[in-house]
This record gives C-alpha cells, sequence and structure tokens, in this order.
C-alpha cells in the first residue's frame, strides 16, 4: 500500500475498511435507514436491516449506531453466529460483563432482565443489536420475544435492531417466529449502487486519500460498477487491486483492462 500510495501521489490509504463515520460517503440508503430505525427505537420495536453480501449492512449499521448517544442509549452489540438461545443469552450477559455458571435458561433470563431496568432506572434505553443475525438457529427467533416482554406485554423496553442477509427475513417469516416478526416496525433493505451512484462514491474515497486527480477512467469505473454488481465491498476491492494493476504497469490512469485483472484476483 506504500508504494500505491507513493505512485499516486496519496496521502492515505484508499478505500479503507475502518474508514471513520464522518468520513462515510452518503449512500442515498443511509436517510431512510437512519428514520426507519429510530422511529422503531422510539417504538420499542424491532427494526430490520437486509442487505446482499458486501452490500454495505455492517457500515450502515455503525453509521446509525453512531447517532445513539451514549448518555441516552445503553448499546448491547452482539455478532450473530450459530448460536442457541441459551448461547445468545451468554453472549449478551457477557456485553455486560457478567460471567454466568448457572444452565437454567429461567435464572439467565431473570439476570438479563435484572440488568435491563438496571439501565431503565438511569433513564436510558437498552438497544439489543445483533448484526449477522441470520446466521442465528431458528429457535432464538422462536423464543427470543419473551426477553423483551415485561409487565405482561404492556411495558415494553428493550428496542431490538436485527441486520443480515435475506436468509434473516426467511427466519422471520416462519410460523414459529410470528411472535417476534408481530413486533417489527421497519424494514430496510440495502440495495446495490446505481453507476450515477458508483462514480461518486469511488471520486468520494479518492479525494479522502488525497488525490487531486481522476485516477478512474470513465469506462473503468463502469467496469467496476459491471464487475460489483453495485456491491461496496466488491467494488472497493477491484478498485483498489485495478490501482495496483495499473501501478505496475505505471500508468495514471486505471482502465478497464486493469479492472479486468483486478478482477481474476478476488472472489
Amino acid at each position: 500500500m506504500d508504494n500505491l500510495r507513493h505512485f499516486f501521489g496519496l496521502k492515505k490509504d484508499p478505500f479503507p475498511q475502518n474508514i471513520p463515520v464522518r468520513d462515510l460517503y452518503p449512500l442515498p440508503s443511509l436517510a431512510p435507514l437512519e428514520k426507519r430505525v429510530f422511529f422503531a427505537i422510539e417504538q420499542k420495536a424491532i427494526s430490520v436491516i437486509t442487505g446482499d453480501v458486501g452490500a454495505g449492512k455492517s457500515t450502515s449499521l455503525r453509521y446509525v449506531m453512531s447517532k445513539c448517544h451514549s448518555s441516552e442509549y445503553h448499546q448491547i452489540p452482539i455478532v450473530g453466529g450459530a448460536y442457541s438461545l441459551m448461547e445468545l443469552y451468554r453472549q449478551i450477559l457477557l456485553s455486560f460483563g457478567v460471567h454466568f455458571r448457572s444452565y437454567q435458561i429461567s435464572v439467565i433470563i431473570k439476570q438479563i432482565r435484572e440488568l435491563l431496568l438496571e439501565i431503565v432506572s438511569r433513564k436510558m434505553v437498552p438497544l439489543l443489536v445483533i448484526d449477522e443475525a441470520h446466521l442465528l438457529k431458528q429457535n432464538v427467533f422462536t423464543q427470543l420475544h419473551t426477553l423483551i416482554q415485561f409487565e405482561y406485554d404492556s411495558q415494553p423496553v428493550m428496542p431490538v435492531i436485527l441486520c443480515g442477509q435475506d436468509l434473516l427475513l426467511d427466519h422471520l417469516m416462519a410460523n414459529s417466529a410470528r411472535p417476534l416478526a408481530s413486533r417489527v416496525l421497519g424494514r430496510s433493505h440495502l440495495e446495490a449502487l446505481r453507476k450515477e451512484v458508483m462514480i461518486e462514491y469511488l471520486g468520494h474515497h479518492l479525494k479522502l486519500a488525497g488525490s487531486t486527480k481522476n485516477i478512474f477512467s470513465e469506462d473503468s469505473i463502469f467496469a467496476i460498477h459491471q464487475s460489483s454488481g453495485g456491491l461496496l465491498r466488491k467494488a472497493n476491492f477491484l478498485a483498489k487491486t485495478a490501482m495496483m494493476a495499473a501501478a505496475m504497469e505505471e500508468s495514471y490512469m486505471v482502465t478497464p483492462e486493469h479492472v479486468r485483472i483486478a478482477s481474476t484476483e478476488i472472489l
């Protein structure tokens, strides 16, 4: 990457994975997603975010969570896996720094409820955020609603954000998950970028990296858009690898051929 920066006269790595929230390109989907999520949060309901692999789900989630001020919200972030309900509850307790030895799910639920009510007593909102939620086992979707029920379901306490691939909707549409799905208020689906947006997106990242000139030809941007299907992660990898291919040929302009070469380097 040092050679790449030097060759193109950049100050930073282009298309980084750990880009600060303040530097994120304002995707057209972000504003409506933020409104839907916060509406669900205000109603203590469940918000669902879906999208294809590499569509920018986790990045969009990070953006929305950055809007939840720590003085108002206590975030409980979980990265999904092939967890059973018991394993998920243990992950929630671990997020509080609690190591619980009991194998009785009723005892664990009681402990989590006490922690949630303690948060509420401080005039804060406990917010459960599960990324990669499509990986969770079906029995999680069958029973998760029992954790967020208080006072015979008359006192909603903890809003939930579920983020994952389209399989997440299949889990929620199962008949056994109807009690949980009935609490969903706001669904956001991240679409692939249009070509016009891709042009602005690539330009935005090059500017952040310190570029003062055009590096991608119009045809190369079209090739990146076509090859990536408009998906952000693949577009990032294609752009960065195509720049490396151009640098190796000592070309200051990325061409469609460089994008073709890049497409053979990634899956």
